[in-house]
């Protein structure tokens, strides 16, 4: 009977031992090009899969996050950021911090950060900034490798700006469903005009 069940736990670790020749044999040749990896990695891949990093990488999902930045409108070349404050309050580790900026004729505030931080050592990306920005002037990168040998610090709003291209380019259906509701608005604002 005990024997009966190690020889089938063993079948089972000899037969992915056999398929990952096979699946080797399948794809002879085209084994290393990326556009193979999520079909190889997908529910009908067989056997043992190991990618070759840094060469071979895994596809992003497009929904993944990590750090936030900051989008630089593609029509006026500025960031959208108007210096609310709402990430800051909204970031439960309070590792963001906006400096509004100042009229200097009359000492009033502008809706423009002077100075835009974020601490990346404490930044745990929960997205909760991109989520309540209510501009749509922070978004979630996929850039996952950053890794350092200082540690971390303080990234102004140089560092963190990216152009309303780069996030087309990672969350196209977002980008495609902001567009939309732009548009609908647009047509509103015609409408009643």
């Amino acid at each position: 009977m005990y024997g009966i069940g190690v020889l089938k736990t063993l079948g089972i670790t000899f037969y992915h031992f056999l398929m990952t020749y096979v699946d080797e044999i399948r794809y002879l040749g085209r084994r290393d090009d990326p556009k193979n990896i999520p079909e190889r990695q997908g529910p009908l891949g067989r056997g043992a899969f190991t990618l070759q990093y840094p060469r071979e990488r895994r596809p992003v999902p497009e929904r993944s996050r990590n750090i936030p930045f900051l989008v630089v409108d593609g029509e006026t070349g500025k960031l959208r950021c108007t210096a609310c404050g709402i990430c800051a309050q909204a970031c439960p580790v309070q590792c963001i911090w906006i400096e509004r900026a100042k009229d200097p004729e009359t000492g009033r505030p502008q809706s423009m950060a002077a100075a835009y931080h974020l601490d990346i050592g404490l930044c745990m990306s929960c997205g909760y900034c991109a989520e309540f920005c209510p501009f749509d002037a922070i978004k979630m990168d996929q850039d996952w490798e950053l890794s350092s040998y200082t540690r971390p610090g303080f990234w102004s709003a140089e560092q963190l700006a990216k152009p309303e291209t780069y996030h087309a380019q990672l969350h196209p259906a977002d980008y495609a469903e902001e567009q939309a509701k732009k548009a609908a608005k647009a047509a509103r604002a015609r409408k009643s005009a």
